[in-house]
């Protein structure tokens, strides 16, 4: 994937021409009021370029999983009015349940070279998520060109990522998609040294080909998390009532001794944060103690790394060239445990390696501990970049021409 030879927004001939873009806008929002806008900032780029060359700049994504049916709590119209204030310009919003009728299509007619409309959720209608054939060709028939700069969905085969792309004379991915490609493709296809990738999060299933691809990749593997509980069990550690994967024990003593017969260092927690019981609401104060990977009471359970753990990781960050990190060390959400991983996350700032964040629960995690602005690149797709870190073949990425 690191040495994807796709054409690029700059490889095209845009002036006076409908380019349909792909983004992605699935940004959170409470009471129709967008919460963190970092998918929208992200997109900015692309779509400032293709103003600025003379196009007319048609925009659509999803937004949530409204199952085919329109739902105006997930329509894109706040989205239409804060990129209109991001651009400094109007941004049309179709509104149309049927995503491609009379309203989108006037409003694509009525475009002017540089001019900007946002088509309603895609996933208002149904084929969208099995990438039916009518829809693609709808979506294609407004649009002389297509550009997909939605990493967050790459990894699904939809009409409005891959069926379009079949459909229009010229395709090429924008500059967020081309971003992503470049870190996340160097990263694990031809890393600077020492390579180092923390993996955290609640399980091990959802890593099993991403541990399995990076013991490959990896000078050293960091293991934290809720998943870290079932490599601590198969080392024979007694984890209480610590999150464990059953199915997965001898999955993780295969990891452990292929990690040793590769020399690939493979840290797991030394020691763990214990609490009674799980906090209900999730930041509710929690009474907390320190003890030993192995020492955990029969009773309690682990819900982050330690100090000693913490200290062990950030040391290893320090002399790491390349660190991808995807998964949080604990229950970041409680102020209590979240010290395993903002441990991490100023590791990660204060290094001079390239900090590459895998997305996700990561993701949110660095950005609302304040450290976004400090690494070299936090991925916009959370499935989609592990499926990256596993070496699989993106569809929306595959879909887009070649060079």
């Amino acid at each position: 994937m690191a040495k994807l030879n796709k054409k690029t927004v700059e490889d095209l001939d845009v002036a006076g021409k409908r380019v349909l873009v792909r983004c992605d806008f699935n940004v959170p929002l409470k009471n129709g009021v967008i919460t963190d806008e970092n998918r929208i900032v992200a997109a900015l780029p692309t779509i400032q370029y293709l103003i600025n060359k003379g196009a007319k700049v048609i925009l659509c994504s999803h937004l949530g999983k409204p199952k085919g049916e329109p739902k105006p709590e997930l329509s894109l119209a706040p989205v239409a009015k804060r990129l209109s204030e991001k651009l400094g310009k109007e941004v049309v919003f179709a509104a149309d349940p049927n995503v491609v009728g009379e309203n989108a299509k006037k409003a694509v007619a009525e475009m002017k070279d540089g001019d900007v409309v946002l088509l309603e959720n895609t996933r208002y209608r149904a084929e969208e998520t099995k990438n039916g054939d009518a829809f693609s060709e709808e979506l294609a028939s407004l649009c002389d060109v297509f550009v997909n700069d939605a990493f967050g969905t790459a990894h699904r085969a939809h009409c409005s990522n891959v069926g379009v792309a079949s459909k229009v004379k010229e395709s090429a991915i924008g500059y967020l998609m081309e971003k992503e490609v470049k870190y996340l493709g160097n990263a694990v296809e031809d890393p600077v040294r020492p390579f180092v990738t923390i993996l955290g999060g609640a399980k091990v299933a959802d890593k099993l080909n991403v541990i399995e691809n990076l013991l490959n990749k990896a000078d050293t593997l960091i293991i934290g998390g809720g998943m870290s509980y079932t490599f601590l069990k198969a080392k024979g550690y007694e984890v209480g009532t610590s999150l464990v994967d059953d199915t997965k024990i001898d999955y993780c003593k295969d990891m452990m001794k292929k990690a040793e017969e590769k020399g690939v260092k493979m840290l797991l927690p030394v020691d763990c944060t214990i609490v009674k019981d799980f906090p209900d609401p999730i930041d509710a104060p929690v009474e907390i103690q320190h003890v030993d990977a192995d020492k955990i009471p029969a009773d309690m359970m682990s819900l982050d790394i330690g100090p000693k753990t913490a200290e062990l990781y950030a040391n290893e960050v320090k002399s790491a060239k390349t660190v991808v990190w995807n998964g949080p060390m604990g229950v970041f959400e409680n102020p209590t445990l979240a010290a395993g991983t903002i441990a991490v996350a100023k590791s990660l700032a204060e290094t001079d390696a390239t900090t590459i964040i895998g997305g996700g629960d990561s993701a949110a995690a660095v950005n609302s501990l304040g450290f976004g602005d400090k690494m070299s690149h936090i991925s916009t797709g959370g499935g989609a970049s592990l499926e990256f870190l596993e070496g699989k073949e993106l569809p929306g990425i595959a879909a887009v021409d070649d060079k």
